[in-house]
């Protein structure tokens, strides 16, 4: 499902790229969702040949963190962007875009990113997930319903460059001084650390930025600490 439409003109990552903008509401999963909807955590809903990412270093599977919907026109294909971020020893990877520890991939017909190394069939990892009671990690799965940010959320944007929203799709980047990833690459979602609830994300409190090139076929993920 397209949520959105490419706006024409955008240059880069800092113009309004993809609208309108929608907030993340996130929905626990009653069953595990096995369509190609937006969703964190679970496993991913493949639109093409499964192609798990592993740590270039140890390969290890990435873990998977959720799927979204790339922004398109009427009528065209539907694709969707999938996830997968390394985490060891409470870090989590996308402090570098490029290392492959970060890794969006577009399908169908996207272009996988010549540092992602693709493990082999039937490669899987674990997913995304949170601290429960004790203090043991547990997946979580979440449904993903978007809705419109507040028009004096949007205004603040406008004022001061801030949106105070944890994860949302579309619009600009509540940072724009951050030099993030370069035109003509476009800004596509963000995502908050969590901090354990509803689910964990070590971004040194700050937020996760993903990026798709014009075509749209092909996707970057980095995070910045506050």
């Amino acid at each position: 499902m397209n949520v959105q439409r490419p706006v024409l003109g955008a240059e880069g990552p800092y113009d309004t790229a993809y609208l309108p903008r929608f907030e993340m509401r996130l929905v626990p999963a009653k069953a595990p969702v096995v369509e190609p909807v937006a969703k964190l955590g679970g496993e991913p809903f493949w639109l093409g040949e499964p192609n798990w990412p592993v740590a270039p270093r140890t390969g290890v599977p990435l873990d998977f963190i959720g799927q979204f919907p790339v922004p398109g026109e009427p009528g065209e294909e539907p694709r969707m962007a999938y996830l997968f971020l390394s985490y060891d020893d409470y870090e989590t990877g996308g402090i570098d875009a490029d290392d492959g520890e970060a890794v969006l991939l577009v399908q169908p017909g996207g272009r996988i990113p010549d540092f992602a190394v693709i493990g082999p069939p039937g490669t899987m990892g674990r997913s995304l997930w949170a601290f429960d009671a004790e203090e043991e990690r547990e997946p979580v799965e979440f449904r993903i319903d978007f809705r419109p940010v507040a028009d004096e959320l949007e205004a603040e944007l406008d004022e001061d460059g801030v949106l105070f929203v944890d994860n949302y799709i579309g619009g600009r980047p509540s940072y724009p001084d951050w030099s993030g990833y370069q035109a003509p690459w476009r800004f596509f979602f963000k995502l908050g650390p969590g901090d354990g609830d509803p689910y964990f994300l070590n971004f040194a409190d700050g937020g996760g930025y993903a990026y798709l090139s014009p075509d749209r076929l092909e996707g970057r993920f980095k995070w910045e600490a506050a």
